[in-house]
């Protein structure tokens, strides 16, 4: 074979090379941008901030979900990728955050390791346990009834020393973090274990000296809360009230009778709202009544452990409708200032 024979035959092979090579090059492309299609390429849409995944949902209800939300850009993509990855099998529930662009093997990852986003959870002033049980229910995954059994229960509420009337109480008002599908059940012991930090030494010490327990003292905030609109107010009407408890006068508290006729639309208690058959009419019955009449607040609870101490008897809305009092030791200082607010009342035609 001569030389030039030689080249040539080298030529062809090494074109032959070069086509095979180029061929593996085209194909590793093929399936390299497969690859990134199905695994790497952004496919979050954006429209919806978080994925919700159910307690016991199956793959196809979260991609029901994720179809519904618009969340997924290629559909199909993120079918082929969760098969191969597994998700199926590995799925935990939770409250996802979704942000635009991230890609199909993000979010495989994030729903099988369960990293989801904690709830920001703040309530205070919440005026009855069903509107309580009724926020949570739209903040967290348990659905109201849930709640509302929990706070119903006797052999719950007895095992952290609670009935359903004071039960309320237990819930100190606050911003806390936690995750989305938490269980009823636990959720109660979260706020179990926040009261009873809440009630630490010094707090239970000035209850003890008050000679009201923490859920008594509880209770008694809850009508300086609905009573006072500035928290500067708060300590004078704890006083108040105190001193009433320890001279056993009636509190005659009106929040407790509009608690009592559950009208809170109410302006002017007339004596019709006074009449009413009731443990929570402060006007009929002495003492504190046997639960909160609101969620009461941080604030109140420290105004009553610190009240003022004041020799006060009376208050009444001041005429001017500020939002502020006027306090009076004797009736006959308080009768005049009843009669201001009820002429103030009256020429603005308010009559219940």
């Amino acid at each position: 074979m001569t030389n030039q024979e030689n080249k040539k035959g080298l030529k062809k092979g090494t074109k032959a090379i070069l086509l095979v090579l180029l061929i593996i090059l085209i194909a590793g492309g093929v399936y390299g941008l497969k690859l990134y299609k199905v695994y790497f390429a952004p496919n979050i849409t954006g429209k919806e901030k978080y994925l919700y995944v159910r307690t016991g949902y199956t793959f196809d209800e979260v991609m029901k979900e994720l179809s519904y939300k618009d969340i997924l850009i290629d559909k199909g993509a993120f079918v082929q990728a969760a098969a191969k990855m597994g998700l199926a099998s590995s799925l935990k529930p939770g409250r996802y955050k979704m942000a635009k662009g991230m890609n199909n093997r993000s979010l495989i990852n994030m729903l099988k390791a369960g990293n989801q986003e904690p709830v920001k959870l703040k309530f205070q002033n919440i005026r009855k346990k069903e509107n309580f049980a009724t926020y949570l229910a739209n903040n967290l995954e348990p659905d109201s009834l849930k709640f509302i059994s929990l706070l119903d229960s006797t052999a719950l509420l007895e095992k952290y020393g609670f009935n359903n009337e004071n039960s309320y109480v237990m819930f100190i008002p606050n911003t806390y973090e936690m995750y989305w599908n938490i269980p009823a059940a636990e959720f109660f012991e979260r706020m179990q274990a926040e009261y009873a930090k809440f009630w630490n030494a010094e707090r239970k010490q000035k209850a003890a000296t008050l000679n009201l327990s923490p859920i008594e003292v509880s209770i008694l905030a809850s009508i300086v809360d609905a009573e006072a609109l500035y928290d500067k107010e708060m300590p004078i009407i704890a006083g108040l009230y105190l001193n009433r408890l320890n001279k056993g006068i009636l509190l005659q508290a009106d929040p407790t009778v509009i608690y009592a006729n559950n009208d809170f639309t109410v302006k002017r208690v007339t004596n019709a709202l006074l009449s009413v058959q009731s443990r929570y009419n402060t006007y009929k019955y002495a003492g504190l009544p046997p639960g909160p009449i609101m969620m009461p607040s941080i604030n109140a609870v420290d105004a009553v452990l610190n009240r003022d101490d004041n020799n006060y008897i009376y208050m009444c809305a001041k005429e001017d409708f500020s939002g502020y009092h006027n306090f009076a030791v004797t009736v006959q200082e308080h009768d005049r200032n009843a009669k201001k607010y009820r002429e103030a009342l009256n020429k603005r035609n308010i009559f219940k």
